[in-house]
């Protein structure tokens, strides 16, 4: 999987794609990855595809009621932000010299380990 957590990633597909900064132009929507599931191959990215969760009252939680969270999205339909350039790229593997993988924008160059 080339997404870890901690990374920050742009949106490529879904229903909130794109999102409106203070100006009011239409921008790529962008966020942190939370949690990866690399066997399902899904991500949880902060503040992104919220959902209401009913939950019943808990000692941890006293009143129960609905809750808002993140669920996680395919990774297929995020994609790495470089740094470098401020928009999403392509990842490649590099093996340095010390034979440890390293994640490489295809664009730049830049190593995102």
């Amino acid at each position: 999987m080339h997404i870890k957590t901690g990374d920050t990633v742009v949106i490529i597909a879904g229903k909130n794609r794109f999102t409106k900064d203070k100006k009011g132009n239409m921008v790529p929507t962008t966020g942190k990855v939370i949690k990866v599931y690399p066997k399902t191959n899904r991500v949880v990215v902060e503040g992104y595809n919220m959902i209401k969760k009913h939950q019943k009252p808990t000692q941890a939680n006293q009143n129960g009621g609905i809750i808002e969270r993140e669920a996680p999205i395919d990774a297929s339909n995020v994609m790495l932000l470089d740094p470098k350039e401020n928009k999403p790229v392509r990842v490649g593997i590099k093996i340095n010299e010390d034979g440890k993988k390293i994640r490489v924008s295809k664009k730049s160059g830049y190593e995102f380990d």
